[in-house]
């Protein structure tokens, strides 16, 4: 019998149209607007795909989004090259944002059809900074992140030895060309914005085309907007103090803002329409997220972040996971104290960072 945040999944997922069938990762596409494919290439992991992009230009191909940096991978978008690009060169790759699966191929496919790379600033600096100190996990600074937060060392060391087995975080590219809110690319007979999100990465870059003759309005959306999951929103050692999560809310605002019918063009998941709908969801995902917290915080005197991942995530969780929920629970924890319903105290005697509810206290 499903659980209700199955049921919920499953509402959630019926308030959405899905227009289209999404392709295989076999180097087929679908055609979801004039002078846009939609292909998928293939991911060895829980999230099994990514979705890519390919955009029609008169005199040639953009390339949106690259997949992880895979033998397989870089067959497919060979084979995509031969079926659908042959006869126009590729004229650039844009790059949505820094997560690997997203850019683990810029490298190889800008070299391969010397072509330029675009990506914000933002985005660009976080791929070159994350890949240049990959072999520094596990310094101190990073220990005391998961210690403060409740992890035994043991368990951290887990965390940090998984990390480092990761194959994909082994480049980045030289030089890019920088991308900003508001630049627009004419590509074909469509006119294409730069669309900035944050919250789950730095400075995620969307692009959004308004409807055209008697096609609706288009958003590739990156990972800003999907359809069956929640994006991300952590906080990381990197930056231990941030509040990711008010920067996701006045995105979803802002989205609210465009075309309500405007066909989204995920990079996980269906194709779909009812954007606003969607966005109302997210954002009601995670208020109910702060009200599980909420509720944590008055119902002991203090509690760690880890006490606090236990109440958000009811399922075992693998190294990784942990890693991901963990930053995902900080998030929330850092909205609630910036909005200040909560304090954090470093424990002397163990070492962890105590929440407390300042309600509560008073």
């Amino acid at each position: 019998m499903p659980n209700d945040y199955q049921t919920q999944k499953l509402k959630d997922r019926q308030a959405l149209n899905y227009p289209f069938e999404p392709p295989l990762c076999d180097a087929n596409v679908v055609y979801v607007a004039k002078g846009v494919l939609w292909a998928r290439l293939s991911m060895p992991m829980g999230l099994d795909h990514i979705n890519v992009y390919i955009l029609e230009d008169f005199d040639g191909w953009y390339l949106i989004d690259t997949g992880l940096n895979t033998e397989g991978n870089k067959a497919l978008w060979l084979s995509l090259a031969a079926n659908y690009l042959s006869a126009k060169p590729v004229k650039g790759v844009i790059c949505t944002h820094f997560h690997y699966d997203h850019s683990g191929l810029t490298s190889w496919l800008t070299e391969y059809f010397n072509v330029p790379l675009y990506m914000t600033h933002g985005e660009y600096y976080m791929l070159r900074g994350v890949a240049a100190t990959h072999n520094a996990t596990g310094s101190k600074q990073d220990k005391l992140f998961y210690t403060h937060a409740g992890l035994s060392a043991e368990y951290a060391a887990k965390i940090f030895e998984a990390c480092k087995k990761d194959p994909y975080i082994t480049h980045y590219p030289p030089r890019f060309s920088r991308l900003r809110e508001g630049d627009t690319f004419r590509i074909g007979h469509r006119e294409w914005q730069i669309w900035i999100g944050e919250g789950h990465s730095p400075e995620h870059a969307c692009l959004y085309s308004e409807a055209i003759d008697e096609e609706p309005a288009l958003l590739i959306a990156g990972d800003q907007v999907l359809p069956e999951i929640s994006s991300n929103i952590l906080v990381s050692s990197i930056e231990p103090e941030a509040n990711p999560l008010a920067n996701w809310f006045r995105s979803l605002k802002r989205l609210k803002a465009l075309d309500s019918e405007t066909m989204v063009l995920p990079a996980h998941g269906p194709v779909f329409v009812n954007l606003h709908t969607r966005a109302e969801q997210l954002e009601q995902h995670h208020i109910n997220q702060l009200d599980t917290l909420r509720q944590l915080s008055m119902s002991q005197a203090s509690f760690s972040a880890l006490e606090a991942v236990e109440a958000l995530f009811k399922r075992p969780l693998q190294p990784i996971e942990k890693l991901m929920a963990l930053g995902e629970t900080l998030a929330h924890l850092n909205w609630l104290i910036n909005v200040e319903e909560l304090t954090k105290t470093l424990c002397n005697k163990s070492n962890k960072y105590l929440y407390n509810n300042k309600l509560r206290i008073a």
